[in-house]
């Protein structure tokens, strides 16, 4: 299995001290950034663009941006994404739009690809996208607000996943995202997850180095 990777998402951060939340990450030791992006079509909210990393890049971060684009229409933004900074480009499979074509051309930019599936999508609808990817992201909430409560009837859609990751020899992570903190974190961890995004939990939470160490342990 492989180790566990703590995200915090900006998006719970302080949205004008954008640059101070993610110093923050970086200064607990944390390596990772999630970055969500909203079009306020395919979710009921609207967040920011690619102007946001190339600002955080210019301020000198060096995390690694994991950037989720709920778009109806990601294909058309994954160069502007990738110019900016994002490491990882993950795209939803419900839109409908060419989703291999658009994994190859994240991968064709320089960066890592992945694949997202809503709540109420099956995991056999990721399923044709497993080789193009190097992560796979299953919402636990419904995407669009942060500080929703954690689905549980994701969870075997994870077991899923992780069980052909397992007998396929696939070389990729199992991202979650939405009402993640210690304790839904660990039902996750039990089913294959390993890479763990955390919004208003992370944020909220007092002693934030001692709530990455929890999430050190899993």
């Amino acid at each position: 299995m492989n180790p566990p990777i703590l995200v915090p998402s900006l998006l719970a951060g302080d949205h004008a001290a954008a640059g101070e939340s993610a110093a923050l990450v970086a200064k607990l030791g944390l390596a990772w950034l999630h970055l969500d992006i909203m079009d306020g079509h395919f979710v009921p909210n609207l967040s920011f663009g690619p102007g946001m990393l190339a600002a955080l890049r210019s301020r000198g971060s060096a995390l690694f941006f994991d950037t989720h684009l709920m778009l109806s229409e990601p294909q058309r933004y994954v160069g502007a994404f990738a110019k900016a900074g994002a490491d990882r480009i993950t795209i939803h499979v419900e839109p409908p739009y060419d989703h291999a074509a658009a994994l190859k051309d994240i991968r064709a930019k320089g960066c890592r690809a992945g694949i997202a599936i809503n709540p109420g999508t099956p995991a056999e609808a990721a399923e044709p996208y497993l080789g193009l990817v190097d992560l796979v992201l299953v919402m636990t909430v419904q995407p669009g607000f942060g500080g929703q409560a954690f689905r549980d009837d994701v969870l075997p859609k994870i077991a899923q996943v992780d069980r052909w990751r397992s007998d396929r020899g696939l070389d990729l992570r199992i991202e979650v995202d939405g009402g993640i903190e210690q304790a839904t974190a660990a039902l996750c961890r039990a089913r294959g997850a390993d890479t763990f995004v955390a919004g208003t939990s992370f944020f909220a939470a007092k002693d934030k180095a001692a709530f990455a160490a929890a999430f050190a342990g899993l």
